[in-house]
């Protein structure tokens, strides 16, 4: 893994954003199109901020959504469909995007999007890290093991408790019970994977999975095994570490 602790979370959302884009311009010279997959919560907001600016040939770039809840409806202000749209795709010139519509046929959806990721690698994984270390929605302890890109899977408590406390929802009983969410060995397939991690509620989560061995009682630990694994962190997020890469910066 590659390491790099910025000052605040602006600058480390921008200095995300330049690696991101120098990235997808690399990969689109080589191949003439990218694929990505693009993560949501409140911990994305300075990177997409800063990532739609970048000069990048949005019309060769597919974009793949890592999870959404089930049985939420579009309006509502937690949907990750909303989300998207509203802080990425009506930003950038990405024509070819696949978003998790988890109401009405769940199976048929899921049955959709498998075939989908399953055409190409994933090039580039824009992964957060949950405040239970949760990556996307898999929560604690982690199935490791099934090898489906995208499952349902049942929200824990702490998970929960996020949402809330981020503001997407009033209480913890109004946040779905369910969701549909891309699994580990989906995000580890991905050729390259980038993680913005900042804010002070994210510490723990980051010292558990930095200082720890992998254990799927911290899902994120996972993401260490990747050849292509870099870490963004702002001060407040790092202040948990104690055992520090080589390759911190």
């Amino acid at each position: 893994m590659k390491l790099n602790i910025l000052e605040n979370a602006d600058r480390m959302g921008y200095e995300a954003a330049l690696e991101s884009a120098e990235l997808l311009r690399k990969i689109i010279g080589e191949q003439g199109r990218a694929r990505i997959v693009l993560s949501t919560g409140a911990s994305q907001f300075e990177f997409l901020r800063h990532f739609i600016k970048q000069d990048i040939e949005w019309n060769k770039v597919e974009m793949f959504h890592l999870d959404e809840y089930i049985a939420l409806s579009e309006q509502h202000p937690a949907s990750f469909r909303k989300y998207l749209k509203e802080r990425f795709l009506q930003h950038v010139g990405v024509e070819n995007y696949w978003l998790i519509n988890g109401e009405g046929d769940v199976q048929a959806t899921i049955g959709q999007l498998n075939e989908e990721i399953g055409k190409a690698p994933i090039d580039l994984a824009l992964i957060g890290i949950g405040e239970n270390a949760h990556i996307a929605f898999n929560d604690p302890p982690a199935n490791f093991e099934v090898g489906d890109p995208y499952i349902v899977v049942d929200l824990n408590d702490a998970c929960k408790n996020q949402q809330v406390g981020e503001g997407w929802f009033a209480s913890p009983e109004d946040v779905p019970q369910q969701a549909i969410t891309m699994t580990v060995k989906q995000i580890l397939r991905s050729r390259h994977i980038i993680s913005c991690v900042p804010h002070k509620a994210k510490a723990k989560a980051i010292g558990l999975a930095i200082n720890n061995d992998v254990d799927r009682n911290v899902p994120a630990t996972i993401l260490k095994t990747h050849a292509s694994w870099t870490l963004y962190l702002d001060r407040e997020s790092s202040q948990e570490i104690y055992v520090w890469p080589e390759t911190a910066q």
